[in-house]
């Protein structure tokens, strides 16, 4: 295949390269807002689905970010590839941040306290990542459960959702709109900005070009 790597990379290397790609995160967000700034859309739509794909990385359904994003846009008419673009505010370097924040929030609201005994350990990177994969380790076996003789035990997943989801998925809500509102605002004049300034450069070129043919034609 025309687009298929020549070298292979071994698995730990897409692992390290996921959680600090080559180049560093800075040079990750600067290739995604170039790529942003250069979508042939409206300033709005691109903000619209940039504004898609952070909000959907402040809920829980990892995995379906993309998927959460584009469902988004769609509805609110934006810009489908800039939603899915948005969706990298969600990174190995904010994942904990936006758990802790939306855990803490959908705890405030649902006027509950978190108890990381009830699925398992107390420390606090363990209560939000540990607990997903401990959550879809669980899912898996009571789905092999069914095709076997095994027993299968939602008990652990009923604690996750009670404790961890619900919570995340509620309290998501208010630091994902505002971090959302922020990125559109920021956006659309950036996006609007860069359009302007390409715009500008065509006409030039086309003008030179108008101007050097004039004398032949005379």
């Amino acid at each position: 295949m025309v687009f298929k790597r020549r070298d292979r990379r071994p698995i730990w290397k897409v692992a390290v390269d996921f959680i600090y790609p080559k180049g560093g995160w800075g040079r990750a967000f600067e290739y995604v807002k170039h790529r942003v700034r250069r979508l042939p859309d409206t300033p709005e739509k691109i903000g619209r689905g940039v504004w898609a794909g952070v909000f959907a990385a402040f809920t829980p359904f990892y995995g379906l970010h993309f998927v959460v994003a584009a469902l988004l846009a769609k509805v609110m008419r934006g810009n489908i590839l800039a939603a899915l673009m948005g969706t990298f505010f969600g990174n190995p370097l904010t994942y904990i941040p936006i758990g802790v924040a939306a855990l803490s929030t959908g705890h405030w609201l649902l006027g509950t306290t978190f108890d990381g005994s009830i699925i398992g350990g107390n420390d606090t990177s363990c209560r939000i990542g540990c607990q997903f994969s401990m959550a879809f380790a669980d899912l898996w076996r009571n789905l092999i459960a069914m095709f076997t003789g095994e027993t299968a035990d939602w008990s652990g997943l009923a604690g996750f959702y009670a404790e961890v989801f619900y919570p995340y998925l509620v309290g998501g809500i208010i630091p994902g709109i505002v971090c959302a509102t922020v990125s559109y605002y920021l956006c659309v004049p950036l996006v609007s900005a860069y359009q302007n300034r390409r715009r500008k450069k065509l006409r030039e070129k086309l003008d030179k070009l108008k101007n050097k043919s004039l004398p032949e034609n005379g």
